[in-house]
């Protein structure tokens, strides 16, 4: 059997990632992946996130974020965090 293991990833991503529908493609990219965490809006116009699921759903999500219509990422800056319990993803507003 192949152990699986869950990891939680700040993320904080700039360039054209308001106004784009971002947050909410993020949202139901996330629920398809099995991801849990949240999105939101920075002041200064970065998208800030929290992910946790397998390395694998989460790289998927970045990948089809990256080439999503409208959105251009121009710097995407990732931490490992410690995991939390929760359930769901959420966007925040």
């Amino acid at each position: 059997m192949i152990k699986t293991e869950i990891v939680r990833k700040h993320a904080i991503m700039s360039g054209r990632v308001q106004g784009v529908g971002f947050r909410y493609r993020s949202n139901y990219l996330a629920k398809i992946l099995g991801i849990t965490g949240w999105v939101r809006n920075m002041d200064d116009g970065r998208v800030e996130m929290e992910l946790q699921g397998t390395s694998k759903a989460i790289n998927k999500l970045f990948w089809q974020l990256e080439f999503s219509s409208y959105v251009e990422i121009e710097d995407c800056d990732v931490t490992i965090i410690p995991l939390v319990d929760e359930w769901g993803f959420r966007v925040v507003n």
